[in-house]
């Protein structure tokens, strides 16, 4: 399990750390560009039930921890669909991945 350490905030954000390898790619990219947005999540299944929106700003300190020492495959529909969502009004929802599946 991944984290993300947003501005002056002790309490980390949990998120699984093959999803947080699609989603900082989304967010580096949408900094780089100095763009400011949302992000929202489900809260994961070992803490309390709910959901949480962050306003992410490129003047807000940002880190990103990794349990795996080796980044994984990445998926690049999953991050376009990333992507797609924080170009949006609503900012990046932190979506399922999306696993194309061979044709019969």
């Amino acid at each position: 399990m991944g984290s993300i350490l947003y501005g002056g905030t002790i309490d980390p954000i949990h998120i699984e750390d093959r999803a947080l390898a699609h989603l900082k790619i989304v967010i580096a990219t949408k900094l780089r560009r100095n763009e400011s947005f949302t992000l929202s999540w489900r809260h994961p299944d070992d803490e309390p039930s709910g959901r949480s929106m962050i306003w992410l700003h490129p003047s807000i300190p940002l880190r990103f921890t990794f349990d795996e020492p080796e980044p994984p495959e990445l998926n690049r529909r999953w991050i376009e669909e990333l992507m797609h969502s924080a170009n949006s009004t609503g900012g990046i929802s932190l979506v399922d991945e999306v696993i194309d599946t061979p044709e019969s």
